[in-house]
């Protein structure tokens, strides 16, 4: 793995990104301007303060799997990625530079979420801001990566949406938005148990509730991780390289 090809990719994409700002508005307003609407739905700081840690999960997430899931097709529909695939360049450095790239935009985004939640609209933050912070930004970077992964699987830009409902809605479902995940069925229970959403959730929920690292929390981070860096790994496996 060569950093400085690494960077280069990072570096393109940031530019090809940059120059798009319907995109980049989408990116790094849509998430903080759904939590914004929650707010106000249910018009109650109590409701609120109960929803939103899965919020801070949920969009972000959400929002990073479908831009980045399009836009890595786009890629590849285009025949760029398959252009730098005929080139000496390691797989790896390939997905880390879109990583990147996106990584960057996916920060932005959550800072903008995480200061409207807690300047404007009044969340209690009883553990480190700090560690609301990390879990947040792990999860806008798991959605990062299984949108990287999944962008292998569509044909069109149409199917690539497609995969919202089919991969990231079941897991916004388990993930104990509407009811705790030990309520749930047990089939349904199992099946979150293996979403790394879930796991997400969780760990943003114990920060808001308490200002103890526990050895739960530190499990629930080292999953998001673990998952993030597992979906770029099995991205970087679906890249195939073709001879010029």
């Amino acid at each position: 793995m060569s950093i400085q090809v690494t960077m280069a990719t990072a570096q393109r994409l940031f530019e090809q990104l940059r120059h798009d700002p319907r995109t980049v508005a989408m990116m790094i307003l849509l998430p903080a301007l759904l939590v914004v609407v929650l707010r106000y739905v249910f018009n109650s700081k109590e409701s609120f303060e109960h929803l939103a840690p899965a919020l801070l999960a949920i969009f972000p997430f959400i929002v990073m799997f479908l831009i980045t899931s399009v836009a890595t097709l786009r890629e590849r529909t285009t025949g760029t990625l398959e252009r730098l695939m005929t080139m000496p360049i390691a797989k790896l450095d390939l997905i880390m530079g879109y990583a990147l790239a996106f990584a960057l935009f996916a920060v932005a985004q959550v800072t903008v979420v995480a200061v409207l939640a807690l300047a404007w609209l009044g969340l209690s933050v009883t553990g480190s801001l700090a560690l609301l912070f990390l879990v947040t930004v792990l999860d806008a970077l798991l959605g990062m990566a299984l949108g990287l992964l999944v962008s292998a699987f569509a044909r069109t830009e149409f199917q690539a949406v497609q995969f919202m409902p089919l991969f990231a809605a079941p897991q916004v479902l388990v993930s104990g938005l509407f009811l705790p995940r030990n309520q749930m069925a047990t089939v349904l229970t199992w099946f979150s148990d293996v979403m790394p959403l879930s796991y997400a959730v969780d760990a943003l929920k114990l920060v808001t509730v308490s200002a103890v690292v526990t050895g739960e929390l530190l499990r629930d981070v080292a999953i998001v991780a673990g998952s993030t860096v597992l979906a770029l790994v099995l991205g970087a496996a679906t890249l195939r390289r073709r001879t010029p």
